[in-house]
């Protein structure tokens, strides 16, 4: 895992995995950040996954597929995904891809947390 791109750490039965940089845009960070994430996916022993993007404020449309692919892989392997944090930018492009309906995005941790429960 690339350690200072993401760290990830268990609280409860939940993986949360923190994106650690503002901007997601260049190709091998993130197809570094894919693979980071899919193996996250792997080792969420409670079956949930909670992408935190509180320090991200620019994604390109690279990471956004990344995303999709991973919310593949989640669906499959039977792991609830779940994000939160993300400032107005990164939100926007869910919003205009209608990615929104896709995914479940959370304004706080403390709602996506909860989110896993109800």
């Amino acid at each position: 895992m690339s350690t200072s791109t993401i760290s990830k750490v268990s609280e409860g039965d939940v993986l949360v995995v923190r994106f650690n940089v503002g901007k997601i845009l260049d190709n091998t960070q993130i197809d570094d950040i894919g693979r980071d994430l899919v193996e996250a996916s792997v080792s969420a022993s409670g079956k949930k996954l909670l992408l935190d993007f509180r320090d991200v404020f620019f994604m390109s449309s690279a990471m956004v597929s990344k995303l999709v692919t991973l919310n593949s892989k989640c669906k499959a392997a039977g792991v609830k995904l779940v994000m939160c944090e993300m400032s107005a930018g990164v939100y926007e492009i869910f919003k205009i891809t209608k990615l929104t309906k896709v995914f479940n995005i959370q304004d706080k941790k403390e709602a996506a947390m909860a989110s896993f429960t109800g």
